[in-house]
């Protein structure tokens, strides 16, 4: 059935995703994955903190199915953009393995439910949404930030690709 073949096929297209994010960072000093590298200060680590965020938020509240550790809100109007950075008082291995932590919580939403399923996200103009839609929205925005990881990691130390 195509329902269930897009939902596989934009799960498995998340899947490599996630690992290129996490491709970014390999190899790169702590300090260089924390330099603040656009004027608005995000850094490497920074978009995987974010996407870890996102991710949890489109998989978990949207659903019904919140992910089991406290997160900024989206509604913060004070911490608004700081998912963006990482600094000193986060380590690499708490932000990767949220991040981690995040696809298995993610991953059984996706599994559990039908591409079909009813969701909703108040902060969209049309927030009756199914899973097919949030799939595609994070898939888009976890490429979208893969490739600013990829001019980031470019700017550090020229490294550029998709992968291993």
């Amino acid at each position: 059935m195509i329902d269930e073949f897009a939902k596989d096929y934009l799960h498995g297209d998340l899947r490599e995703l996630r690992e290129v994010m996490l491709w970014k960072l390999e190899g790169v000093p702590d300090v260089d994955a924390r330099r603040p590298l656009t004027a608005s200060g995000t850094n490497l680590l920074g978009l995987v903190k974010h996407l870890a965020l996102s991710e949890s938020r489109y998989f978990g509240e949207v659903f019904g199915r919140p992910f089991p550790e406290p997160l900024p809100r989206w509604d913060d109007l004070a911490a608004r953009g700081s998912d963006m950075r990482a600094d000193e008082s986060e380590s690499r291995e708490e932000i990767v393995g949220r991040y981690r932590r995040v696809w298995a919580h993610s991953d059984a939403t996706i599994s559990a439910l039908a591409v079909d399923s009813p969701g909703h996200v108040p902060w969209w103009p049309r927030p009756e949404v199914m899973l097919f839609n949030v799939l595609v929205h994070v898939v888009t925005e976890t490429a979208r930030h893969a490739g600013h990881a990829d001019i980031l990691r470019e700017q550090l130390d020229g490294a550029t690709g998709e992968g291993r």
